[in-house]
């Protein structure tokens, strides 16, 4: 593994970890965080680093999240145009691009903008219609008995308006039960690495949920989306639900859908095992294509 600080054209800069080797027979992988300012590279490193023997994977804070700039614009158009300076400043032509839940509505950007070079999509976790998908969470969370939040709290959050970063914070820490399968409620959710990663940022938050979001609704073209994609699904996800996974993958011509019948909002971390024999077997039948 080798960690790079990757300068963007507009001089902002990227927290990498490249895994795998740096060798260029290799393909490339590319995996997205979620959580905009929250979330960090730890969560895909955890996830995808069991492909190392054949990819590289590159993995990374976006900017305004982790040890990235926290430099704007925090904008779904900027966090697709990152992911393209990635690819090239690697050498690859074609990659994969995985990409949970806030990341892959950056992924499902990147596919509908630069199609051409995507060897396959990999979603995890996500939505396609922005508005839908916040309202949702924010009912969800307010009604939920597995959680007792702040509901003035939890209504900033969803919508972006967060006070400040402790705010925010304060927010994400009452909503943690909510990310996992029955039964495992005390566990950590995705965003939750060693407690030396850095500090919640509302500024990055309030942008995605506030701006991004209520203007993100790619339904009517994922039937554009022409390369192979594998649409993965936690049974027991409450933010993310079963049904915006059947909704993309109905949509996409050239997807499967995979529904993990014992997770939350992290197969890969709640089943792990099973997770990894699915996504294999996933880019075993892209390789043979």
């Amino acid at each position: 593994m080798t960690t790079h600080k990757v300068l963007i054209s507009d001089g902002a800069s990227l927290h990498v970890k490249v895994l795998g080797g740096d060798s260029p027979t290799k393909p490339l992988l590319i995996a997205l965080h979620g959580a905009p300012g929250l979330s960090t590279h730890a969560e895909p490193e955890a996830t995808f680093n069991f492909l190392q023997s054949k990819f590289r994977i590159i993995i990374y804070d976006a900017r305004g999240s982790g040890y990235s700039s926290l430099q704007p614009p925090y904008t779904n158009e900027r966090w697709v145009a990152d992911v393209d300076e990635l690819r090239i400043w690697a050498g690859a032509d074609k990659f994969v691009l995985a990409g949970g839940s806030y990341g892959g509505f950056v992924s499902l950007d990147y596919a509908l903008k630069f199609q051409g070079r995507l060897l396959a999509l990999i979603l995890r976790d996500t939505w396609a219609w922005g508005t839908r998908g916040m309202m949702r969470a924010l009912k969800t969370v307010l009604t939920s008995d597995k959680v007792k939040v702040d509901p003035e709290r939890q209504f900033r959050v969803w919508t972006g308006i967060l006070k400040d970063d402790q705010d925010f914070a304060d927010a994400v820490a009452e909503i943690g039960p909510l990310y996992a399968p029955p039964g495992a409620e005390s566990e950590e959710p995705e965003w939750k690495s060693p407690a030396s990663r850095p500090a919640t940022y509302a500024a990055t938050q309030n942008a995605a949920f506030s701006q991004e979001m209520p203007k993100f609704d790619v339904r009517s073209r994922l039937k554009d989306i022409k390369v192979p994609t594998l649409v993965i699904v936690g049974r027991h996800d409450l933010i993310t639900p079963v049904s915006d996974s059947e909704e993309i993958s109905n949509g996409i011509p050239n997807s499967q859908l995979a529904i993990f019948e014992n997770s939350g909002h992290t197969p890969g971390n709640d089943e792990p095992e099973a997770f990894r024999e699915r996504v294999r077997q996933f880019l075993s039948s892209v390789e043979s294509d």
